[in-house]
């Protein structure tokens, strides 16, 4: 078994390449899924906007606020200073106080600083609020607990601040303002913070379509089971269940629920997994595009099985909220999709490129596909030998540290882990 075991990781050499090189072949349902990405054109965020269109301290944003930190605290170990060259320290109250804080902060603000050098040559990023000790906010800011900064470019010229609050949100920040014609405000979660590691899982009540016709909780899947999902042409198939890539039984989370309306379906995922929106052509035919759950709009289009369980039917989306459920898990297929309540979903998550990632996770179902011929009748051997029991798998852990290497913060969705649950 460790033999096998050694073997499977192996294989692991081959997400690189994977990763490295996207792919031309479509890796999901319908045409053009597999298409190089072209690059994402930026619109300034107007003043007083800020995204997400939630308030700051909501889970759907920055999260609560947990308290002031002090110099004399015990959670003044939880701020760390930034000392990056390429950034611009106001520092008016002469304490080194604004180059304070949380990790999470810094990262974002580090990878801003790349984002804003690249973007106008010759200016870089600028601090004028970090972390305030001096009570010159408002009661519960966030800038009490380092996870705030108030920024503009070294040059304030004011006619690049709505784009600077736009490159702010592509940097990964977990809740940016245009806050007034002086600065912008960013802020992020709490470093403990669930919502801060959340990744792309459903919850354990959400049920999928068996081989039998039966319908199957999430949960219970087992090694072996065969699923309702989608080839890489959109044509519904069986695909083999292979394992969980991470599993919660007992976490509170908070999901997204994406209602349809004729018929009425209603989809539970986290903010971070893909579901396939439908997108038109020119032509008038019909191309599949992975989005985050987290930006699904009404008014899209997402995929159910017709009534025949024969082909993919385009049912437009009716309301989007959020809804706390218990349990979260994140089972992968040999297809990379399959149908939860109904709807089609990916697999896969965090990474905004369904194919990717299928192609990332190749030689976790090429392990699947040896223990199977090896094993025909004992599919848990491959979970058993492959996965690490609850919590998020090796693979995945892996995968996240190349993509984040690889790819940038840019192409990785803010809310962190691919398939992290907790």
């Amino acid at each position: 078994m460790d033999e096998m075991l050694l073997l499977t990781r192996i294989l692991l050499v081959g997400s690189i390449c994977a990763l490295l090189v996207p792919s031309g072949l479509t890796c999901g349902p319908g045409r053009g899924i597999g298409k190089r990405r072209h690059p994402k054109k930026l619109t300034p965020l107007a003043y007083k906007q800020f995204i997400p269109n939630v308030a700051e301290k909501t889970l759907g944003a920055s999260g609560r606020y947990e308290g002031k930190i002090t110099r004399n605290s015990e959670r003044f170990k939880e701020l760390t200073p930034n000392y990056n060259p390429d950034i611009i320290f106001k520092d008016e109250e002469n304490t080194g106080a604004d180059r304070l804080m949380t990790q999470r902060c810094k990262d974002k603000l580090n990878a801003l600083a790349i984002s804003v050098m690249n973007q106008w040559p010759g200016v870089k990023l600028r601090v004028t609020e970090g972390w305030d000790e001096d009570g010159h906010h408002s009661e519960e800011s966030l800038h009490y607990e380092g996870r705030a900064v108030d920024i503009t470019t070294s040059d304030r010229d004011r006619s690049k601040y709505g784009m600077l609050a736009r490159l702010a949100v592509e940097a990964g920040f977990d809740w940016v303002y245009y806050e007034s014609k002086a600065h912008i405000h960013c802020s992020v979660k709490a470093e403990n913070s669930v919502a801060a590691k959340s990744g792309g899982c459903f919850p354990g009540l959400a049920r999928v379509t068996l081989e039998t016709g039966a319908s199957k909780a999430v949960k219970d899947l087992s090694p072996g089971d065969r699923v309702l999902a989608a080839d890489e042409q959109g044509k519904l198939v069986y695909s083999d269940f292979i394992l969980f890539l991470d599993k919660e039984e007992a976490i509170r989370k908070v999901f997204y629920v994406i209602e349809t309306s004729q018929p009425q379906e209603r989809v539970r995922l986290t903010a971070a997994h893909l579901l396939f929106v439908a997108q038109s052509q020119t032509n008038g035919s019909r191309a599949f595009k992975a989005l985050f759950a987290s930006n699904i709009q009404p008014g899209q289009q997402v995929y159910v099985a017709d009534r025949k369980g024969t082909k993919l039917k385009a049912v437009t989306v009716q309301k989007v909220y959020q809804q706390e459920y218990t349990g979260a898990y994140a089972p992968v297929t040999a297809h990379g999709t399959l149908f939860i309540d109904h709807v089609l979903a990916s697999c896969y998550a965090v990474i905004e490129e369904h194919s990717w990632a299928h192609w990332a996770f190749a030689p976790l179902r090429a392990g699947y596909w040896i223990f199977s011929l090896i094993f025909p009748k004992d599919y848990s051997l491959f979970s058993s030998a492959s996965s690490q029991g609850d919590g998020i798998h090796w693979y995945s852990q892996i995968l996240y540290q190349l993509g984040t290497w690889v790819l940038g913060n840019d192409t990785l969705h803010p809310l962190g882990m691919a398939t992290k649950c907790s």
